[in-house]
């Protein structure tokens, strides 16, 4: 066989096969950076829900179990998707459990103390909310959350909600 037939078809199949392999590569990108935007969006509602917990132990020394199950379970995809700072900011709301167990454990802290510490855990669950909505939501997802958690005119929230007739 000659040079010149085979060269064209050498050519061809590793032009080929690089094709495949940097479209494959890119493919792969964006499956990663989708299941990581989706964890970012699980741990942010388990977030919203253990600030309401946090909210209503606040108000009314009433205390529910804090959740961590998303978070432990979605950290390694987190990871991908936060910097260092920012993952920072996620894990230190999470990190304000252990404080908040001491304090629906322990009766005899003073109350005026046990709002002012709720009241830290609080600014650390809301931050890491920030953090995530930036992060995890397209611009238009995150301002219907935002709406959502504002009660904003024609958001659909607890309000509506409790409105519509059964």
């Amino acid at each position: 066989m000659e040079w010149q037939t085979l060269a064209p078809g050498i050519i061809g199949s590793f032009v080929g096969v690089m094709g495949w392999l940097l479209v494959g590569l890119y493919i792969q990108r964006r499956q990663f950076h989708r299941q990581a935007r989706n964890a970012a969006k699980a741990v942010y509602f388990e977030i919203e829900v253990n600030r309401t917990a946090i909210a209503v132990a606040r108000e009314h020394a009433v205390f529910a179990d804090l959740d961590r199950t998303s978070f432990e379970r979605l950290l390694p995809e987190l990871a991908t998707l936060l910097s260092a700072t920012d993952l920072r900011i996620v894990v230190d709301a999470y990190m304000t459990h252990a404080g908040y167990r001491q304090l629906a454990a322990q009766e005899t802290v003073p109350p005026d103390v046990r709002r002012s510490a709720l009241g830290v855990f609080a600014d650390a669950h809301a931050r890491a909310l920030t953090t995530l909505r930036t992060s995890a939501f397209t611009r238009a997802e995150a301002r219907a959350v935002g709406s959502v958690e504002t009660g904003a005119p024609g958001a659909e929230g607890g309000d509506a909600m409790a409105r519509a007739k059964p």
